[in-house]
């Protein structure tokens, strides 16, 4: 009896091991990390990879991807990597989720596609720059939403082939419990409709990171 209880105790022990091991290897496999932010740029961008969406409507493009929190860690940080600036811009942006969504037509900026005149272009300008909180939403498959916190449109002057504008959203751990979250886009004014995208979830509990290597 003694030599059974024995055995038994170290069967769940290697079975408890092997599980733990497991688990590891499950997390090394979902998680990516890359030595610079070009490498997981490149992973980010390739499509196959679910960080990026793209839809072509009524001859509008909409390129969604997701923006990482080491990209922005990465530019704050520069060239001076520190180990403890890196955990401490990375608990500052870890708060929240980022996503740029690019826009074009005819390979154009919107601004340099659909205004007709003075009046329009203005009104356009004022759309993209001051209430694309008001055209743009985040919700569960619940309904519940996440209150945009911020959005930062750029103004390139016809120098760029999209509109990109990045958004950002409360990084809640609630809503992530949730398979995925949905990513709504008014109609602009091109006759579109709402624009959806789903963005699967797993995908933001487990964003690829850069090493911060010297």
């Amino acid at each position: 009896m003694r030599n059974l209880k024995t055995n038994s105790f170290d069967i769940s022990n290697k079975f408890g091991i092997s599980l733990f091991l497991f688990g590891l290897f499950l997390f090394g496999c979902n998680h990516k990390s890359f030595k610079n932010e070009s490498f997981m740029l490149d992973f980010i961008k390739d499509e196959t990879n679910g960080y990026t969406q793209h839809k072509t409507i009524n001859g509008v493009d909409y390129n969604l991807m997701y923006r990482p929190t080491d990209a922005l860690v990465n530019q704050e940080l520069g060239d001076s990597i520190n180990t403890e600036k890196v955990k401490l811009l990375r608990k500052k942006y870890n708060k929240y989720m980022y996503f740029n969504l690019s826009m074009s037509k005819s390979s154009k900026e919107l601004l340099s596609s659909k205004p007709k005149n003075r009046s329009e272009f203005g009104a356009m300008v004022n759309q993209l720059a001051f209430n694309m909180n008001e055209k743009v939403h985040v919700y569960t498959p619940n309904k519940d939403t996440l209150e945009m916190v911020d959005f930062v449109y750029p103004r390139m002057y016809g120098m760029s082939r999209a509109t990109t504008i990045m958004f950002v959203f409360p990084r809640d751990e609630k809503y992530l419990k949730e398979e995925y979250l949905n990513f709504t886009i008014q109609d602009l004014g091109f006759y579109t409709g709402d624009v959806k995208f789903k963005i699967p979830t797993d995908k933001l509990l487990n964003e690829p990171t850069i090493s911060f290597k010297n």
